[in-house]
């Protein structure tokens, strides 16, 4: 498909439904399906908790509902997510009790 195609049905995929998903095909089906299960669980933590996620940097952490955007709006920014202790760092501050993917 062409550049100028592919443009164009981002565009339209972007005004019709606000966002597009790539899909990636050496990422399998399976963990496509837990990450946004996972995303479910992390979009029901209290408001509270997500604040406590900050960044000096813009946009980075949690910030949260934007009227200018949507009042659905949520982003999660987490510093150097390719490190597992960064990681492990921000799934204890969501869940301070624990989650069973993130032991």
């Amino acid at each position: 498909e062409g550049w100028n195609r592919l443009c164009k049905r981002v565009r339209e995929a972007c005004e019709t439904f606000g966002c597009f998903d790539v899909v990636y095909k050496k990422i399998s089906t399976k963990i496509r399906e837990d990450a946004f299960e996972l995303l479910k669980e992390l979009v029901e933590v209290p408001v509270e908790r997500k604040q406590k996620n900050t960044s000096p940097l813009p946009y980075h952490g949690w910030v949260g509902p934007c009227e200018q955007v949507s009042v659905l709006y949520e982003g999660f920014g987490v510093g150097d997510a390719s490190n597992y202790d960064s990681v492990k760092s921000f799934a204890q501050l969501m869940w301070p009790n624990g989650h069973p993917r993130f032991t």
